[in-house]
């Protein structure tokens, strides 16, 4: 069956909201513990309770089924709460319990306050188990041909992924580590991923807004399901020379190709992009054009979909 625009999006961004279907938005706030930290007195992240149960008992952290929260109580800075959020992770790892902890990536992701304070990081693999706000980078590049028509340069992952193997991407997508900056996380990603040339990516990249959006993972992405995925995009936009082909330069992409709008469209229709590319993705056809109020009837609610106010703090 073929996919609507309005269908990818409500795919990415799939957590109710309040304002459309409050019963739908509180049944699902009601599954939740709410993560928290000492002293900040919101939510920074939405636990599963087959998750906050790992919690009970352990030093440093509080479980309270009344309130429904889970609060890291250990920790005065954020060195020291990081510290004990990675010896509780590793901790968990050990066990086996969560499979999306055996993707153990090495990363650092960053988890802000309401005044843009870090309180703590976590390691990235680690990341939905806790519901937080997570960070990255999306580059579409393109070429411009004479008669002003686009063709987007479209990576295929590759099919031994453990998350959404053989799903189309953006042509560089990335999550942001601890410290980094957006810009700087894109030229990395491009050299790792495209095989781009750093001069090239710092001269002709622009900068095109961000796309947020609340996911919950399906068993594409590996891993325990229904876990919620907050995510915040920063959005970047590559013209190409036509000589400049981008190519895998790691295990992650397969092999690119060079299509006509119309051939992403169909793509996008049979659902094989991968969720968040494809949002990323409609937010580049808005922006230029090709997706528009006369060939859109969902034109609205798409665009405001794409930037979702999200529950938690952020940057």
């Amino acid at each position: 069956m073929s996919k609507s625009n309005l269908d990818l999006i409500e795919e990415c961004d799939s957590f109710p909201y309040y304002q459309t279907d409050p019963v739908a938005y509180f049944a699902s706030i009601d599954t939740y513990y709410q993560l928290r930290v000492a002293d900040h007195d919101y939510p920074l992240g939405y636990v599963l309770p087959s998750v906050a149960e790992i919690f009970r008992g352990l030093s440093s952290w509080t479980l309270d089924d009344d309130e429904r929260t889970l609060t890291l109580t250990a920790g005065n800075t954020a060195a020291e709460r990081s510290e004990v959020v990675m010896r509780t992770v590793v901790a968990m790892r050990e066990t086996g319990h969560f499979k999306v902890l055996s993707k153990w990536r090495n990363e650092l992701y960053p988890v802000y306050g309401k005044n843009r304070e870090l309180l703590f990081d976590v390691e990235r693999c680690a990341s939905p188990l806790l519901g937080i706000v997570t960070y990255g980078v999306h580059l579409v590049a393109y070429v411009k041909g004479k008669d002003g028509s686009l063709k987007l340069w479209i990576p295929r992952r590759a099919r031994t992924k453990q998350t959404y193997g053989g799903l189309l991407d953006n042509t560089v997508a990335g999550g942001i580590a601890s410290g980094e900056g957006p810009f700087e996380c894109l030229v990395r990603e491009c050299e790792e991923e495209a095989s781009l040339p750093e001069a090239l990516v710092r001269e002709k990249a622009k900068a095109s807004g961000t796309v947020t959006y609340s996911y919950i993972r399906d068993e594409r992405a590996g891993g325990e399901t229904r876990l919620l995925q907050p995510e915040c995009q920063y959005v970047y936009d590559l013209e190409l020379p036509e000589d400049v082909i981008p190519k895998p330069n790691d295990d992650e992409v397969e092999e690119f190709y060079l299509w006509s709008v119309d051939e992403v469209k169909e793509a996008l229709a049979k659902g094989e992009f991968k969720p968040n590319c494809a949002a990323v993705t409609l937010d580049f056809f808005i922006r230029h054009g090709i997706v528009t109020s006369e060939n859109e009837k969902d034109y609205i609610e798409i665009g405001s979909r794409l930037h979702r106010r999200l529950e938690f703090p952020t940057l």
